[in-house]
């Protein structure tokens, strides 16, 4: 199979290498996908580069965890109906070697998704990681129905997702960016309450929109919005961040702690099973009905994995995707 690989972390122009591969096949519970589209994360590049000082996990790595394809061999224990099903899968690169810049990409079984026929494959190879991880920031303590959520850097690919998911499920959602002018660039449900962090007084502003405060936080920035978030939250609200600026951040631990706050911290790899299994099923529903957009840059072919890797690096507000050759 052609696939992209590295075999030392480092400069995605430097390290990346494409060729030929031994094609994988699927061991008991697993599926062979052939894939169609591959999906860029920034989880992906710094896997590669050795951030946090990370270190090569396996010889070789494939990169990507997320992909969309068609199932063409299962392994024992698999319903062998399964061949020919369209898919989005997640999770292929996560504690495994091969991810979806390649072909063919193995997986387990549950981690190969039907995709029904209203969702196109291009939206199946982005709901992987983003996806799942807005839903964990969204529903991990519980239904927002009727709450208010506050969702940071709402024009990113986590924090679009969690500000339809939200929605969607019944909450009042206030949704923020980082500048003033990138309130224009925000479409559906983060239209009618929106707040740039950057403003004299984001505080304020978004009290304006909730004056008792907010229930739950999806937090891009911990570092950075910690103080604001304490200055909105409600008692017992729940901060849920997947993301920070800072290492090792301060935050104003006596006001939140006589507000009871509830910091969730959300690693996309090691969410409980049964939490990304509900993901899997509500994205796809959404997908299906079409309540979800999800801004795209444009596509790259394979041979370029370097200069999306870059693309990731510099922007996150639109997902990059790899097609993959027949």
């Amino acid at each position: 199979m052609i696939a992209v690989w590295y075999e030392r972390q480092g400069p995605a122009d430097e390290v990346l290498q494409m060729g030929e591969l031994p094609d994988p096949h699927p061991g008991p519970g697993e599926v062979r996908v052939r894939v169609r589209y591959s999906g860029v994360n920034p989880g992906d590049t710094k896997k590669r580069r050795g951030w946090l000082g990370s270190t090569m996990p396996f010889p070789r790595v494939i990169p990507h965890s997320d992909g969309s394809g068609i199932v063409d061999q299962v392994g024992p224990r698999v319903d062998p109906s399964r061949v020919g099903q369209r898919v989005w899968v997640y999770g292929a690169q996560s504690y495994r070697p091969y991810g979806t810049a390649a072909q063919y990409v193995v997986v387990p079984d549950h981690q190969a998704i039907e995709l029904p026929t209203e969702v196109d494959d291009l939206t199946g190879a982005c709901l992987g990681i983003p996806g799942i991880t807005a839903h964990r920031a969204v529903f991990g303590d519980g239904p927002v129905a009727g709450s208010t959520v506050l969702v940071h850097g709402a024009l990113g690919a986590v924090g679009s997702l969690a500000a339809q998911l939200a929605h969607l499920a019944g909450a009042h959602v206030i949704a923020t960016v980082r500048r003033i002018d990138d309130l224009s660039q925000l479409t559906g449900p983060s239209l009618t309450r929106a707040v740039a962090v950057n403003q004299p007084d984001p505080a304020q502003a978004i009290r304006a929109h909730a004056p008792d405060g907010v229930d739950r936080i999806v937090e891009v920035a911990f570092s950075d919005n910690v103080d604001l978030d304490a200055a909105v939250a409600k008692n017992n609200s729940v901060i849920a961040a997947y993301a920070t600026r800072v290492d090792r951040p301060d935050f104003p631990f006596w006001s939140m702690l006589f507000n009871n706050i509830t910091i969730r911290l959300l690693g996309s790899d090691d969410f409980p099973p049964a939490a990304k299994h509900q993901a899997a099923i509500d994205l796809t529903s959404a997908a299906r009905d079409g309540d979800l957009v999800i801004p795209l840059s444009p596509l790259l072919p394979l041979e370029q994995t370097a200069v999306a890797h870059d693309r990731v690096d510099t922007n996150n507000r639109h997902r990059t995707i790899l097609a993959i050759p027949g």
